[in-house]
């Protein structure tokens, strides 16, 4: 029979929250596991009644969903926490904001009233900015892709070379411009995590007048995984895409796909995807007027 740790039971959980939470600027380039270390941080500082694991070694009751990989932007990224006593959770999520770095941002805490919040994440709608690739052109290699029942792309694992079809998981994509109709990448898009800083702005200071094309995707959550990355690569497959710099990716939403969202794959919008939250929100509401 296992040895029990000597002293009292931790308190129990009696509350479960979840957060929505935004990564950007450069924040995009931290790791997860440095996320993971400033949230437990912020935590500690807004003086969270954190409830704690049994056993020897107690862990905060911290439950990440969908971690975006480093690299990108995120406008939609979930965490779950247990406490051990009520919170408010418009309280809960200004206090955090507080203690949070800049760039990494609390946009939303609900109480957690249903169960699951992971199996409720079956897709993001993601947003790819390329500087220098002319719209004409993405919008070509989109329309190749789209028509191909497969696109097959290599990726190193942990386990080595493995190869998948990237076709299979895109269920919408569709290439544009900037939000403004600029064929350049002036200035960031609302809520995507680029700053114009970053996009807009030639080394030196002066104007950066090369094409900036955009995609938009919505991708299935599946095993193994396909990222934006992946759907890159498959551009080039198909089409011979080739970004001449480094591309700015952004996940807009997380959530469940609404249905009938893949009966038009070239049509991609935030409202192809449910909000994961809504059934919590809901609950929260009826139990409020009983």
């Amino acid at each position: 029979m296992a040895r029990m740790p000597d002293g009292p039971a931790p308190p129990p959980t009696v509350q479960k929250l979840r957060i929505r939470y935004a990564k950007r600027g450069r924040l995009r380039f931290t790791s997860h596991r440095d996320i993971q270390r400033a949230f437990e941080r912020a935590l500690r500082r807004a003086r969270v009644p954190m409830a704690y694991s049994a056993g020897f070694t107690p862990h905060p009751k911290v439950s990440w969903a969908g971690a975006a990989p480093t690299g990108v932007a995120s406008e939609a990224e979930y965490v779950e926490i247990g406490v051990t006593r009520a919170l408010v959770p418009a309280e809960l999520a200004a206090a955090l904001d507080g203690s949070l770095p800049a760039d990494l941002d609390i946009l939303e805490v609900v109480e957690a009233a249903t169960p699951s919040l992971m199996e409720r994440l079956e897709a993001s709608v993601w947003e790819i900015r390329l500087p220098g690739v002319a719209p004409q052109e993405a919008a070509a290699a989109v329309a190749a892709f789209a028509a191909a029942e497969e696109v097959l792309v290599e990726r190193k694992t942990k386990n080595g070379m493995r190869t998948f079809d990237a076709r299979s998981a895109v269920t919408g994509i569709e290439a544009g411009v900037s939000a403004d109709g600029a064929a350049a990448g002036v200035g960031g898009v609302e809520g995507s995590g680029v700053s114009a800083g970053e996009s807009g702005v030639a080394e030196g200071g002066g104007r950066d007048d090369r094409p900036c094309a955009i995609l938009r995707l919505v991708v299935r959550h599946l095993t193994p995984a396909v990222r934006p990355d992946d759907v890159l690569t498959g551009l080039g497959r198909v089409a011979g895409l080739v970004p001449p710099v480094p591309p700015q990716v952004t996940r807009l939403a997380q959530g469940p796909l609404r249905p009938g969202s893949d009966a038009t794959p070239t049509s991609v919008s935030v409202e192809a995807l449910s909000d994961p939250l809504d059934p919590d929100r809901a609950a929260a509401g009826s139990a409020a007027d009983r």
